[in-house]
């Protein structure tokens, strides 16, 4: 029979466990990317099984992203954008992943209006642009971007889409999922739905590159994801030890 201050310790740890285990389970922290780099935080965005990894960096104001998610079809395309004047997709600056003549790649829009996508260079600086795809369906943008010094937050927009038509992405669904596919990114602090992203290796399948320019992104941060094994190791320990 375990003692009553055993039965306790276990009850306690085990209650622990359980309030921190959400900020562990984010699906993000075990995606893999084919680039070089480790990003500093990342984040499940709410809607439409999308992903953002992401390091800001105050000294020179840029922000370094990797976006994933997935078609609505494989000849559609994906979309991930910073709205600089409301929080829609109207009036956003976009990064969008679309194949031209078969090879995938990143296009900038000026989302002027839901009926007026323009292709066009960006109210802001952006290079590194790049577009891959992956074996479970997934498509990856990559990109670089300066964004407002001292800013804090930034309202992002992210979508999917079907079909693009002569080169330039189609009216995506307007479903509650396709709606509701937009929010805030903070760049300052760490929210509690962030977390530093794992380590990137090489897993994507094929490749489409953009325009290129000096890497300008902040020192990556590391965060081990190991602490529910090792809690579990000592709830096991416990165990043994009680009966």
């Amino acid at each position: 029979m375990a003692s009553p201050f055993f039965s306790s310790l276990i009850l306690c740890i085990s209650l622990w466990v359980l309030l921190i285990s959400p900020a562990h389970s984010l699906t993000c922290t075990s995606q893999k990317l084919s680039n070089s780099k480790l990003y500093a935080n990342c984040t499940d965005l709410p809607t439409l099984d999308s992903y953002l990894h992401y390091t800001y960096n105050a000294s020179n104001s840029s922000l370094s992203i990797a976006f994933i998610s997935t078609p609505a079809s494989s000849d559609g395309w994906i979309a991930w954008a910073i709205n600089p004047t409301g929080t829609g997709m109207a009036g956003s600056q976009a990064l969008i992943a679309l194949k031209s003549s078969g090879s995938l790649g990143v296009k900038t829009y000026n989302i002027s209006s839901y009926s007026s996508i323009v292709q066009s260079k960006l109210s802001f600086d952006v290079w590194d642009l790049k577009a891959e795809s992956g074996s479970n369906g997934t498509w990856v943008i990559y990109g670089s971007l300066k964004v407002p010094d001292k800013v804090e937050n930034l309202n992002q927009v992210w979508q999917i889409g079907a079909k693009v038509s002569d080169g330039h992405p189609s009216k995506h669904d307007f479903a509650p999922a396709n709606l509701k596919a937009k929010g805030t990114l903070a760049l300052v602090g760490t929210p509690e739905s962030l977390t530093p992203a794992s380590a990137p290796t090489a897993t994507p399948s094929s490749s489409a590159g953009g325009s290129t320019a000096p890497e300008k992104g902040g020192q990556p941060t590391l965060r081990t994801n190991n602490l529910g094994l090792f809690l579990g190791l000592i709830l096991f320990f416990l165990g043994v030890l009680a009966l």
